[in-house]
């Protein structure tokens, strides 16, 4: 049975979806093909369910910080509600009927299943042909990265998904791996009550952010009871029915209830028969151009294409997708200004290169640093406050090349660095605004003068 559409979408995520709903509500014909769930792990595992433990566990912290400030008070930890409020308010208990009934509503033809290449523009599910008149996009999107350490494969293991499903919050937890997934559902749980202990191979958290965001969000953590093992390989895992044992390559073991895998992300599309659209199916990515195309009458969006895996970036590039598809001016795809959070307490943003980076570039850098703290805000805010703005200048182009947001609201404040790095304003330029007072924003004024 073959089947004929303008266009089909490979992976309905946040990208395949935007980009179908899009070209079906200009008209064309579209169907989107979705093994798992519509919207992808952002609604089910990642991004939203996440941020809910992640605001339940702050909302415990600043009740913590109450003594001294503003009175005296006590909590109790529940996780039950938090368990609730996922499964009601953020995923429908994994169920996709709303967003399946949204991107038919728009025109979409969906089917649920696993697509494969059997031509450029042909691809194969369950027997079915879908042919596309005018290309195929394809927004797979990635799962958890699991390593090949001995063991590890015949234990019961959590990867994100299983952190975000637990009802049950465990009484002890190892994290392997120490970037921003890891980072933040580690916080979460050790603010519940869980003890935590993280196992990072490299030296420093959060390995590709600023050093100072490494010292920072390491402070935090422990002051959160956790322990932390950087530069400790894991070299068997083992599970006796009740606890984890992790053996390292040095030091010793480290044990625990449940076991949280986070050590990255990995393209889902080995399966997907590239190499009969033409593509190397043996890629760690998929190569596109500005306009999103990875070949004739071909797309890839979102994470597949290795320019970060956040929802945002998916949305990024499905707007240039669809433009492209529709034969719409627009600006081509620039990434010299993405912007991403550590949504850890306190929040760890950042946009552009990091100081390393602009080295490395050959980049004549100048920085600067101010901590939050000193600023009237962060005195004002007190318990809570650590935090800092780091800003990274080409002293050539007098503009901003990178920066980094960390403190209360790192996320928000950040908002002003990346317009400041994305548009190249000049240094003189942000030096003469006008910065409300008293912000945590305000603190990036005295970094200018800093520099």
């Amino acid at each position: 049975m073959t089947e004929e559409f303008d266009i089909v979408v490979v992976g309905l995520g946040v990208g395949g979806e935007e980009v179908g709903g899009k070209l079906a509500e200009a008209g064309l014909s579209v169907v989107g093909i979705e093994r798992r769930l519509v919207g992808g792990e952002c609604p089910y595992w990642g991004c939203i369910p996440s941020k809910m433990m992640i605001r339940a566990a702050n909302l415990l912290a600043e009740t913590r910080r109450v003594d001294g400030m503003a009175g005296q008070s006590t909590v109790t930890p529940d996780w039950a509600p938090v368990a609730k409020r996922i499964r009601e308010e953020a995923t429908d208990n994994w169920d996709d009927k709303v967003a399946v009934d949204r991107f038919v509503g728009k025109g979409g033809t969906f089917v649920r299943g696993s697509a494969t290449f059997t031509a450029p523009d042909t691809v194969d599910v369950d027997g079915t042909t879908y042919t596309a008149r005018k290309g195929i996009v394809i927004g797979v999107g990635t799962s958890a990265s699991i390593p090949p350490i001995d063991g590890l494969a015949d234990t019961p293991y959590w990867t994100n998904k299983q952190a975000i499903e637990t009802e049950t919050l465990p009484s002890s937890l190892i994290c392997l791996g120490g970037g921003s997934i890891g980072l933040e559902l580690a916080q979460a749980f050790a603010r519940f009550g869980a003890k935590v202990t993280i196992v990072e191979a490299a030296d420093q958290l959060i390995a590709m952010e600023e050093p100072e965001s490494s010292e920072l969000v390491a402070k935090a953590l422990v002051a959160d009871g956790i322990a932390i093992r950087t530069g400790a390989k894991a070299q068997r895992i083992s599970h006796d029915g009740n606890e984890f044992t992790v053996h390292l390559d040095s030091g010793e073991p480290v044990r625990g209830e449940k076991l949280l895998v986070a050590v990255g992300r990995r393209s889902n599309f080995a399966d997907l028969g590239l190499d009969a659209a033409g593509l190397d199916a043996t890629a760690p990515i998929i190569a596109v151009d500005e306009r999103m195309r990875a070949g004739d009458k071909l797309w890839a969006i979102g994470d597949v294409t290795g320019h970060g895996a956040f929802t945002h970036m998916a949305m990024y590039q499905a707007g240039i997708a669809i433009r492209d598809i529709l034969g719409q001016d627009g600006p081509p795809a620039d990434y010299k200004a993405i912007p991403h959070v550590t949504f850890t307490d306190p929040e760890i943003g950042s946009v552009g290169l990091s100081e390393k980076q602009a080295r490395d570039a050959g980049v004549r850098v100048r920085t600067a640093i101010t901590q939050i703290p000193s600023s009237a805000r962060g005195w004002i805010h007190k318990a809570g406050n650590d935090g800092f703005i780091k800003l990274i200048a080409d002293a050539d182009r007098g503009v901003l090349v990178g920066a980094t947001s960390a403190g209360p609201v790192g996320g928000e404040v950040l908002s002003a660095l990346v317009v400041a790095v994305k548009a190249a304003v000049p240094i003189a330029t942000l030096r003469s605004m006008i910065y409300a007072y008293p912000t945590f924003h305000r603190a990036i004024e005295d970094a200018l003068s800093r520099l």
